[in-house]
């Protein structure tokens, strides 16, 4: 059994979402002044690596602590979208035939390597079409290593109205997919857990999100 982090390093001004409140975190308080070290902590409930509740597109959706703990644990199934061109478009086309219901279904850009760079801005993103399919083949949890599951920028954003309006999970900003892949590619199994901060009333939190393969 092998453990595969799939989480960003949270760090002040790291990349976020355009729009979102920066990153930053201070020494709060310090051994040679205070006996003990504690951090402050400032940043969006969508910074670093991350969960969507559907409350973040719709005040009428579940926020994240009335969700079941199951939709941030579970088998995964890793979908192989490397390749892709900047703002390319993921369809439906790549999921048939992949997917089966309960699954966590994670996408893997390869846009990670991008991390920290203006191109991270210019990933592929999915297509409402495909997150129709999802929601019909009984998929609640979707993870993807970009920045959002739909355009950066972006006037509207389709798909995660889709997958939130079925009351799924969105994980982004994930890393190391790479990794998971190829152990799925030799017939390893793999779970992974997206377990999000205890935050009451949130739209969305930070997560240590890792892989679980053997």
């Amino acid at each position: 059994m092998r453990i595969i982090d799939l989480s960003v390093p949270l760090r002040s001004g790291m990349p976020v979402y355009p729009g979102d409140p920066e990153v930053k975190i201070r020494p709060a308080l310090t051994v040679p002044l205070d006996g003990v070290n504690v951090l402050h902590l400032g940043m969006g409930s969508q910074s670093g690596t991350h969960v969507d509740a559907p409350a973040h597109i719709d005040d009428s959706l579940p926020t994240l602590d009335a969700l079941p703990l199951e939709r941030f644990i579970g088998p995964a199934v890793v979908v192989d979208a490397r390749g892709s061109a900047e703002r390319a478009a993921i369809g439906r086309e790549f999921f048939e035939g992949k997917i089966a219901a309960g699954q966590i279904v994670l996408i893997a850009t390869g846009w990670s390597e991008h991390w920290g760079t203006p191109t991270y801005l210019a990933h592929p993103y999915l297509t409402p079409e495909a997150a129709s399919y999802l929601v019909d083949s009984g998929i609640r949890t979707v993870g993807i290593d970009a920045l959002s599951v739909d355009p950066t920028p972006a006037q509207d954003i389709p798909s995660h109205r889709i997958l939130c309006g079925a009351h799924a999970v969105i994980a982004e900003n994930l890393t190391g997919l790479a990794e998971v892949l190829h152990a799925q590619q030799q017939g390893l199994g793999i779970e992974v857990s997206l377990f999000p901060l205890n935050l009451p009333g949130a739209d969305g939190a930070p997560v240590r999100a890792i892989a679980r393969v053997g």
